[in-house]
């Protein structure tokens, strides 16, 4: 598969898809890389030291707000409410997508034994919780395909990368590190 250059989707990264499909590995990737702010909008949604306990609406959305009002950054996550104003200062853009048993197996593997992992939250205290098994199994799914059609941006680039393999290939395309 062929890559456009790294260089072309700027200084402003937004990575959006499924839970477990890569999205915070490769945030942190690029941002070592284009050395640039990294933003896991799963810690500004969620408190430190908790099992996932969301912040208030009001004081996620002006942690966001305030991330993304940044010069050079890659932000990934998704929460749909907040994408228009991200898609709006994002100078590239990227989805991930891969198939439901592959994000079901990396959701169990990561929260049974991956204790620092990537945008794991503080005090990492996450346990496997069936609203997760749904949502990894029904609810991202459609949110894929509404995000292929809604995030393009005319005069933005965007990569859609559907499973690991492609994922890989873009790691070695633009020189990216895990870790």
């Amino acid at each position: 598969m062929d890559f456009p250059p790294l260089e072309s989707f700027g200084h402003r990264m937004m990575i959006c898809g499924p839970s477990n499909s890569g999205k915070s590995t490769l945030a942190a990737a690029l941002a070592r890389k284009l050395d640039i702010d990294i933003v896991h909008l799963d810690l500004l949604r969620h408190l430190p030291n908790t099992n996932w306990v969301q912040r208030p609406d009001e004081e996620f959305a002006r942690l966001h707000d305030e991330a993304i009002a940044g010069d050079r950054w890659a932000i990934d996550g998704n929460y749909s409410s907040l994408i228009p104003a991200r898609r709006e200062r994002a100078t590239g853009i990227i989805l991930l997508s891969d198939n439901r048993w592959a994000n079901m197996y990396r959701y169990l593997r990561r929260t049974l034994f991956q204790r620092d992992r990537v945008g794991a939250l503080a005090g990492n205290k996450d346990s496997v919780k069936l609203d997760m098994i749904r949502w990894v199994w029904i609810g991202s799914v459609h949110n894929v395909r509404r995000y292929s059609i809604d995030l393009p941006k005319p005069g933005v680039p965007f990569l859609h990368l559907r499973g690991m393999r492609e994922l890989n290939q873009l790691y070695r395309a633009w020189d990216l590190t895990r870790g």
